[in-house]
């Protein structure tokens, strides 16, 4: 089974950046697409970009224009860059394979936003 593992998180000021990075051991890594997805409390996960094994790249509404997702296949690595955050940001971050995701999560990383 497949872990992941998050990191990067943090507290930051509204307008700020954050960089989030996602190690998947997986050797077939490359092959998949990766997604990041987010859940803020109370609410359910939800989908927030995602990327596919050729590096198309795509987004939700919500961040499109604030986040960039990109790929390490050589490290196995999947990032999220969040720019220009806002306080509905603020959740706790995951990344698995996109749409269908593996049966397991990793910790996620929480970001905070203050406005």
């Amino acid at each position: 089974q497949v872990q992941l593992v998050e990191s990067g998180g943090g507290l930051v000021q509204a307008g700020g950046s954050l960089r989030l990075s996602c190690v998947a051991s997986t050797s077939v890594f490359s092959i998949f697409a990766m997604g990041w997805y987010r859940q803020a409390p109370g609410k359910q996960r939800e989908l927030v970009a995602g990327i596919a094994s050729g590096g198309s790249t795509n987004y939700a509404d919500s961040v499109k224009g604030r986040f960039t997702i990109s790929r390490d296949n050589a490290k196995n690595t999947v990032y999220l860059q969040m720019n220009s955050l806002k306080s509905e940001d603020t959740a706790v971050y995951y990344c698995n394979r996109f749409s269908v995701p593996w049966g397991s999560w990793g910790q996620g990383t929480q970001v905070t936003v203050s406005s």
